[in-house]
C-alpha cells in the first residue's frame, strides 16, 4: 500500500507540470452533425487523431490540428480520441491506465459512432505514443478500418528510457526510480502507460515475458503470433512513420522507424536489418513492397510540429484524390442531418 501511495502521489506530481502544446488553438469544422450517404462524392475521409503523453482531446494545440485538417481537406470530419470525456480525465489516462483496456475502449468507441461507423473507412493520425495505439486499433479491431495511417514521433519499437530527468526535478527522479525498480511488475504492467511499451534490447527476455502490450502488438513472442494483426495492418493503403530529427524525449527516437537500438554499443538496427521485417512477423514487409511503408523525417524537437508540415501530410495522404483511394469501396458524402 506505501508503494502505492507513493507511486500515486508522483503520478499527480507529473500531471500538474506535463504538457503537450502542438499549435494555437483556432475554431473547429466542419459541423459534427454529418451523415455519409451518396456513393459518388469527393468527400476526403473522416480523421481520427489520437493525441500523446500528458495531452488531452480538448487540447488547444489540438483542437487546431482539426481545423488545418479541414483548411487542407474541405469537409473533413475530425474525431479527436477521448478515454473519458472530462479532458482531465482523459489526460490521466496517458499516463495512468491498462493500455490494453484502453485500446478496447475506443475499438468500441469507433465502431458504435454514428458517423464514423457510416464510413467505408477512415484515416488515422498519431501522435508520439498515440501513434502505436492507433496502430494496436488497426491490428486489434479495424472497424471502421483505416486507409491511412501516419504517425509522429511513435515508439513503434518501444522506449528503453523513461524520462531524461532534471538534477533538481524530484517528482520526475522519483517516478524513473520506481519504473526502474518495478517496470516488469505486474502492478506497473497493468496500470503505468509508458512501462507498457519499454523495451530494452538488453532485457528482452524480461520484456517478452512481462510486456502488458508492445510485445504482443509487435508479434514478437515465439508461437503466440497473431496472424490477425498482419492480416489487418496488411489492409492499410499506407503507413507512414514520421520521426524527428533532434528528438531527445523517446531513446531511441529511431523507435518511430521500427529500428533496434543497443546502448551498450551504440549501434543502430534499422527495420530492414531486423528478423521482424525479414520474416515479416507483422505485414511491414509486404507493406514496403508494394510501396505503402513510408519513413519520413521531421525536422526539430519530439512533437515540434508547424503548419506548413501538417498541412502537407494532410494533402499528400489524407486528401480525397491520395494516393491509394481508388481502394476504397463505395464513395461517400458528407451531408448535414
Amino acid at each position: 500500500m506505501a508503494a502505492l501511495v507513493e507511486l500515486l502521489t508522483v503520478i499527480l506530481g507529473l500531471l500538474s507540470c506535463s504538457s503537450a502544446a502542438l499549435l494555437p488553438q483556432s475554431p473547429l469544422g466542419p459541423s459534427p452533425n454529418q451523415q455519409f450517404i451518396s456513393p459518388q462524392s469527393s468527400t476526403p475521409l473522416p480523421l481520427v487523431v489520437w493525441h500523446g503523453l500528458g495531452d488531452n482531446y480538448k487540447a488547444d494545440g489540438l483542437r487546431s490540428v482539426g481545423e488545418i485538417a479541414n483548411a487542407t481537406n474541405p469537409g473533413t470530419y475530425t474525431y479527436f480520441v477521448r478515454l473519458d470525456d472530462d479532458p482531465s480525465s482523459d489526460r490521466t489516462a496517458t499516463f495512468l491506465g491498462n493500455v490494453t483496456e484502453q485500446v478496447s475502449k475506443v475499438c468500441r468507441d469507433l465502431a458504435d459512432h454514428p458517423i464514423l461507423s457510416k464510413a467505408p473507412a477512415i484515416n488515422a493520425l498519431g501522435f508520439s505514443q498515440g501513434g502505436q495505439f492507433l496502430r494496436a486499433y488497426v491490428e486489434r479491431c479495424n472497424r471502421p478500418p483505416v486507409h491511412t495511417l501516419v504517425t509522429f514521433g511513435s515508439q513503434h519499437n518501444g522506449i528503453s528510457e523513461f524520462q531524461n530527468c532534471g538534477d533538481n526535478d524530484w517528482v520526475c527522479q522519483s517516478w524513473d526510480g520506481y519504473l526502474k525498480r518495478n517496470t516488469w511488475s505486474h502492478f506497473v504492467q497493468s496500470r503505468l502507460v509508458p512501462a507498457q511499451y519499454y523495451r530494452n534490447p538488453e532485457d528482452l527476455q524480461g520484456y517478452l515475458e512481462n510486456s502488458n502490450f508492445l510485445a504482443d502488438i509487435n508479434n514478437e513472442r515465439a508461437g503466440r503470433s497473431n496472424a490477425t494483426y498482419k492480416e489487418n495492418l496488411k489492409k492499410l493503403s499506407k503507413f507512414v512513420m514520421y520521426m524527428f530529427s533532434e528528438d531527445v524525449t523517446v531513446v531511441p527516437k529511431e523507435s518511430a522507424w521500427f529500428a533496434d537500438y543497443n546502448k551498450t554499443s551504440d549501434e543502430i538496427t534499422w527495420l530492414k536489418e531486423r528478423r521482424i521485417y525479414k520474416e515479416d512477423w507483422l505485414g511491414l514487409r509486404w507493406l514496403d513492397e508494394k510501396k505503402r511503408l513510408e519513413f519520413k523525417i521531421a525536422e526539430g524537437k519530439h512533437m515540434q510540429l508547424n503548419e506548413e508540415l501538417l498541412s502537407d501530410t494532410f494533402k499528400r495522404y489524407f486528401g480525397a484524390n491520395a494516393s491509394g483511394n481508388e481502394r476504397i469501396s463505395g464513395r461517400y458524402v458528407a451531408m448535414e442531418r
